[in-house]
């Protein structure tokens, strides 16, 4: 039996493919218990500055939750559903958001329930001009589980995102774009591509202070100003006894390009 996950490294950027292609790479609890496991081990990995997330196969980045299997959860009951389904697909979702190294997605077919939260999730997402997102939960007469009640209002506005999750229409990639959803849209082809391209811009700059970005935004986000400003002094603080941070600032006076060491 394959892997419902594969990773691959491919010098500072490791790619997590999704491998159930012909589920659409729907997400069963195999899946999601195996992209938390890869992205414990990617943290703990040096070498590794940037993370990508795709689909295998040209038709789906995912299809969300594998129903086969969450509807047998749901038969047995509220408790079993919410521990199984909705706290691990939550826990998975609220991994990538709060991950302390940039995660792009490159969404190069349907998005859809679950597979349309984890790009809600994630930090920067591409997807291919093909791509179509929903909303559909509602179709199956449940509310999205995965975070994605929470999350897409705040990207897209209440409204917005309400008419999406109430009426579980599919949308363009370019209506995602408009939404906040993904950074760019780009021919089917080039969507990989583009994902590595933008994880090398990142990847010009010290980890450090990218994990602090990612940390003072994520935590920030959500609570008043003073509060996130308070936790942008916070990261501010953790960042400037660095070595990282006294090159930046020595390669800047010296008119030369910096050489991160990530310490």
């Amino acid at each position: 039996m394959s892997e419902t996950v594969l990773l691959d490294r491919h010098e500072k950027t490791a790619l997590l493919t999704l491998n159930r292609p012909e589920r659409l790479n729907a997400l069963n609890y195999a899946t999601n218990d195996l992209i938390l496991r890869y992205l414990d081990e990617l943290e703990r990995d040096d070498a590794v500055q940037a993370i990508i997330i795709t689909g295998a196969g040209r038709r789906a980045f995912s299809a969300g939750g594998d129903i086969h299997e969450f509807s047998r959860s749901i038969a047995a009951g509220p408790d079993i559903a919410v521990r199984e389904f909705c706290r691990r697909g939550q826990a998975m979702t609220a991994r990538l958001e709060a991950f302390p190294k940039p995660i792009i997605a490159a969404v190069n077919g349907l998005a859809y329930g679950g597979g349309c939260e984890i790009a809600e999730a994630v930090h920067l997402a591409v997807a291919a001009d093909t791509a179509v997102f929903a909303k559909p939960e509602i179709n199956l007469g449940i509310p999205p589980t995965f975070g994605g009640t929470q999350r897409l209002p705040r990207l897209a506005g209440r409204k917005r995102a309400l008419e999406l999750l109430l009426t579980g229409d599919p949308f363009t990639a370019e209506r995602a774009y408009e939404l906040g959803l993904v950074n760019k849209v780009v021919a089917p082809e080039a969507v990989l591509d583009t994902a590595f391209e933008l994880a090398g811009r990142i990847q010009r700059h010290s980890p450090l202070a990218a994990a602090r970005i990612l940390t003072a935004v994520t935590r920030g986000l959500n609570t008043s100003i003073d509060e996130g400003l308070q936790i942008e002094r916070e990261q501010f603080a953790r960042m400037a006894p660095t070595r990282d941070a006294r090159e930046g600032l020595d390669a800047w006076i010296e008119r030369r390009m910096p050489t991160y060491d990530g310490g």
